[in-house]
């Protein structure tokens, strides 16, 4: 077949095969009566295979190596292609962020949205400190999105960098960032609903009070407890269960009573006290401990019968916890 007979039943453009031609991937082998170079059946099937290779992402140079080289085989192949595809996707939703970021940002000129896009570079910046800049910058009038912001902190590991970022999601348009800052208490990776429950924490709203209580039911202990402290603080109701297990369990239990402390504010102390109260039967003596040191956070005429109890107790630092609590 002829050049455009070829173009015609590949789909191949002409000028594509004239290219493959002088790359010396696919030429016509045969000659017509007239002269004309012509193409074989193995012209032919190299041509599938030369679309099918690059079908794969393949570079026509190492289509070129792949078909002269017999020895050949996908899989010395087929790992560095998913690699270089992997790299692709990467740069490729790294562009999608920062388009999403720019529609974030309203912006109405090229100089606003290259100013966005600069501090989206920040945010995914490999330097720490460079991070922590464009959070400080994103914090102060910046025209970056809530989302935006949101992202960067679930994926961030620094603490200093973190922190800022939070203050900046708590600065700027905080409601923006809630939908993704909820969805993240769903995920797998348990790092992640961490600091999704921290950065919750720094925002205020119904919304925000909403995501933080689904987070009291996660499997994990500290972002139940980051949660229920966050609530407390609030003087939300829902964090007393989350609290009282804090002080049983160990779990940042001084900060835990501070809590119940907060709560009794709002609800009085007696329900507190009663849940306390109820978990000593059956405690080890570090647990009773524990909660004597809790009760004087509530004081009250149920708090001290139990610090009363306490004090009577046969382990000695529970007693002595207990009386100490009482002479205060």
């Amino acid at each position: 077949m002829l050049i455009g007979e070829v173009a015609r039943r590949s789909g191949v453009s002409s000028r594509m095969l004239r290219h493959y031609d002088r790359l010396g991937l696919v030429a016509p082998s045969e000659r017509t009566d007239g002269g004309y170079r012509e193409y074989g059946q193995g012209d032919l099937e190299r041509l599938l295979r030369v679309e099918a290779l690059r079908s794969l992402g393949l570079s026509l140079a190492q289509v070129g190596e792949v078909l002269d080289d017999a020895a050949s085989a996908p899989a010395a192949l087929v790992p560095r292609l998913i690699a270089q595809a992997e790299e692709r996707i990467a740069r490729e939703r790294q562009l999608l962020e920062r388009l999403r970021g720019i529609e974030q940002a309203g912006a109405t000129d090229w100089q606003a949205a290259l100013e966005a896009v600069a501090l989206l570079r920040g945010l995914g910046s490999e330097q720490a400190i460079d991070r922590q800049r464009a959070a400080l910058d994103a914090g102060t009038g910046s025209a970056v999105g809530g989302a935006a912001l949101a992202e960067a902190v679930l994926g961030e590991r620094e603490q200093n960098v973190a922190g800022a970022l939070r203050w900046a999601l708590a600065a700027g348009d905080g409601g923006a960032a809630l939908p993704t800052l909820a969805a993240a208490l769903a995920s797998p990776d348990v790092e992640v609903r961490r600091r999704a429950v921290d950065a919750l924490a720094e925002l205020r709203g119904e919304a925000a009070d909403a995501a933080l209580r689904t987070a009291l039911a996660d499997a994990d202990a500290v972002v139940r407890g980051r949660a229920a402290l966050a609530l407390a603080g609030r003087g939300d109701p829902c964090a007393e269960p989350a609290l009282v297990a804090m002080v049983v369990e160990g779990e940042r239990d001084v900060d835990a009573a501070e809590g119940l402390a907060a709560l009794a504010v709002q609800t009085g102390p007696e329900p507190s006290i009663r849940h306390l109260v109820a978990r000593l039967d059956g405690a080890d003596a570090e647990v009773r401990r524990r909660i004597a040191q809790a009760l004087v956070e509530l004081p009250s005429e149920a708090a001290t019968a139990a610090l009363e109890r306490l004090a009577l107790d046969r382990e000695p630092s529970v007693a002595l916890t207990a009386k100490a609590a009482l002479r205060r």
